[in-house]
């Protein structure tokens, strides 16, 4: 790489997301769902779908896993993290901790997998009377090797505690960061989960979303040059980077310690970008396990099949809240959080 090139690599998105160490996977769910039923899926017919495994967009939504409410059933992790972020619609969690929450509109949950946990997360469809807009990021961590089998935790860090922060160009256009993790400035995120390889401030984890108005200019913010840096385009029409120019649904690794400007298309643009540095250990994943060897990981199987991660304390695998219930967090020590 040529130093004064400051566009490492671009590509188009997948799905999912191509990803770069500390990160290991991120997806974009966007869906537009219909009003909802009584048992809280969409109203109108899911015939013809491949129910149980349906990714494909029918009616301009998929139900993923779920057979009767959209989402995915319980299901085990081990290794790494989970951070969803929930901007539009809601997602009703259950694990094998007994921790449970509906989170949305903003909220995002951390939960660290460490030495094994099973959770489902279900979309509930709770308005009856109009359409559910659905759109989350889920995007998985890696836990270093002295970290994987830290104890599972789960928080939730609701929208009203996430911070923005603001810059308005020469010309008075708005680019606005809401920070999940990592700092711009003296704008600082909430705590991440504390066995999180994002603890370290020395890490220079990031997880931003990034709103830009037609033609605004804004320059990303330094870090140190270890740091891997992706920007993934998702929403708009073009994106200038440096000299580069991305077309909606590109992502662009860019360096981290030189100044890159980004200046938006005519329309809207939206970005989300992941940022840390690298664990540099060896991943061997298999579904939804990511160990450091061929052996831990038939370990985790074995361990999976004997233990079940705890067991599954809820009445169905695909358990979502009463349509009433707002948005709340129950933790596994018993301690409840009503928004």
């Amino acid at each position: 790489m040529m130093s004064a090139n400051l566009v490492i690599q671009k590509d188009s998105l997948g799905f999912p997301w191509d990803t770069i160490d500390p990160f290991l996977f991120c997806v974009h769910h966007e869906d537009f769902y219909p009003k909802g039923n009584a048992n809280l899926g969409p109203e109108i017919s899911l015939a013809g779908r491949n129910l149980g495994n349906d990714f494909t967009v029918k009616d301009g939504f998929r139900m993923y896993h779920g057979t009767s409410v959209p989402g995915f059933p319980a299901h085990p992790h081990r290794g790494f993290e989970t951070v969803t972020i929930a901007r539009k619609g809601f997602v009703d969690h259950s694990d094998s901790l007994g921790a449970a929450g509906r989170f949305g509109e903003g909220d995002v949950q951390w939960m660290t997998a460490g030495k094994g946990v099973q959770h489902a997360e279900m979309f509930p469809l709770l308005n009856r009377e109009r359409d559910n807009p659905f759109e989350i990021f889920q995007i998985w961590l890696n836990l270093p090797k002295a970290k994987k089998m830290a104890e599972p935790h789960f928080a939730m860090l609701w929208a009203d505690t996430i911070p923005s922060f603001e810059h308005r160009d020469t010309e008075g256009r708005r680019t606005l960061v809401n920070i999940v993790a990592g700092q711009i400035e003296n704008t600082t995120a909430p705590d991440p989960a504390p066995d999180s390889w994002a603890a370290d401030p020395e890490n220079e984890v990031a997880i931003w979303t990034i709103t830009m108005e037609p033609g605004a200019s804004w320059t990303l913010p330094l870090a140190s040059s270890a740091t891997h840096r992706r920007l993934y385009f998702y929403k708009g029409n073009s994106l200038k980077v440096a000299n580069d120019v991305l077309q909606v649904y590109e992502y662009a690794q860019v360096r981290p310690d030189a100044e890159v400007n980004l200046t938006n298309g005519d329309e809207p643009g939206h970005l989300l970008m992941l940022q840390g540095k690298p664990i540099n250990e060896q991943v061997v994943q298999y579904g939804p396990f990511v160990m450091n060897s061929e052996q831990e990981i038939q370990e985790t199987y074995q361990e999976f099949r004997r233990t079940q991660f705890g067991g599954w304390p809820w009445p169905s695998n695909a358990h979502v809240h009463p349509r009433e219930r707002g948005r709340f967090a129950k933790y596994a020590d018993g301690t409840l959080v009503e928004k």
